[in-house]
């Protein structure tokens, strides 16, 4: 994967943000499960951006799992940093 190709994992990353902000919103979903959810969200959108995303860092459907897996952590991570922040601010 080349630096051209980070966007369409940013793609991803942010998708996956958003199902997250919307799993914590729900009163129905405790939060243990959050990380869960991301990652398989994200891993369903790698396989299908696989074959959407022209540009895709992933060429099999186990790699673009992987990637969207990662994505959908890397999610709670971005999340967790933004937390943080405002929480020393």
């Amino acid at each position: 994967m080349d630096i051209t190709q980070i966007g369409t994992s940013l793609v991803l990353v942010a998708i996956c943000y958003l199902v997250g902000l919307g799993a914590k919103a729900s009163e129905k979903i405790k939060d243990n499960w959050i990380p869960v959810i991301l990652g398989v969200v994200g891993g369903i959108l790698g396989v299908a951006g696989m074959h959407v995303i022209p540009e895709f860092p992933a060429n099999d459907p186990m790699t673009a799992f992987a990637v969207g897996v990662m994505s959908g952590l890397t999610s709670i991570g971005v999340n967790q940093v933004y937390k943080q922040r405002k929480k020393d601010a």
